[in-house]
């Protein structure tokens, strides 16, 4: 695998940032201690999610995600959003106009990635897994699945005064299309849904919202897995929880 830490300008954002982007690598032969699946294939794109204290080099630092990824010889993107929750801010840059829709453009045009639905992928933690969730129910016609891992579930009981604020203004209305319980009931009457995975810690803080997710997707005609086991907010999981993601998605 190769690893490439890309500086790009955003049109979305006005301004320069940081992308990380793990790459398969043809012709390893001599390389020691890893495997890696090859194809002369345009590669699979994963989009990699941060959290809300995080940036793009924290799954690279917290994780094996290179190692894992070489596995399915998929290629990995791991933008930068800062605390945005992957919205057009009010008072700010617009992060979901950026890793929705313009990001990956930008990663078909400079790298061997398939530009085929079917061969998108999303997922993040935390803040991050609720992005991932967002943007793939939101744009169902851009990705085939996602992921979130303990994610910010109900982003109503999250996001507190001061962060509202510079999210959305002063008004503090948060629209229904930020919502992922008001997401899902829209996405049921899509005519192309992308796969939803959802896991969370039992010992989490934010397992009781990830629960009433899981429950009100139940109910609609979605295809989703929901899985739980012992665990917290931590990478210690996540660092697990990821391998999952990737055998769920690019498993064969």
């Amino acid at each position: 695998m190769a690893y490439v830490e890309l500086h790009l300008y955003s049109n979305a954002l006005g301004m320069q940032t940081t992308v990380g982007v793990i790459l398969p690598q043809q012709n390893t032969a001599g390389e020691i201690g890893i495997n890696g699946k090859q194809s002369a294939d345009a590669y699979k794109t994963l989009y990699l999610l941060h959290g809300l204290s995080d940036d793009y080099s924290i799954w690279l630092r917290r994780t094996s995600i290179e190692r894992y990824a070489a596995k399915y010889g998929i290629c990995v993107v791991m933008p930068c959003a800062g605390k945005s929750f992957y919205f057009n801010q009010q008072n700010g840059e617009n992060y979901y106009d950026y890793i929705a829709k313009e990001l990956p453009a930008r990663m078909e045009e400079f790298f061997h990635v398939s530009k085929k639905r079917e061969d998108r992928f999303i997922t993040g933690n935390s803040m991050g897994g609720y992005g991932a969730l967002k943007i793939a129910m939101k744009e169902p016609h851009v990705f085939a699945a996602a992921a979130g891992l303990s994610s910010v579930a109900n982003v109503r009981n999250v996001l507190w005064k001061e962060r509202l604020e510079g999210l959305l203004g002063k008004e503090n209305y948060l629209p229904d299309d930020h919502d992922l319980f008001t997401l899902a009931l829209g996405l049921a009457q899509a005519d192309v849904k992308p796969r939803l995975y959802m896991w969370c810690g039992t010992g989490d803080y934010l397992y009781q919202d990830n629960l009433a997710l899981r429950d009100h997707i139940r109910g609609l005609d979605l295809e989703y897995v929901y899985e739980e086991s012992e665990g917290t907010h931590c990478w210690e999981c996540w660092d697990v929880q990821i391998q999952r993601v990737l055998q769920w998605m690019f498993g064969e």
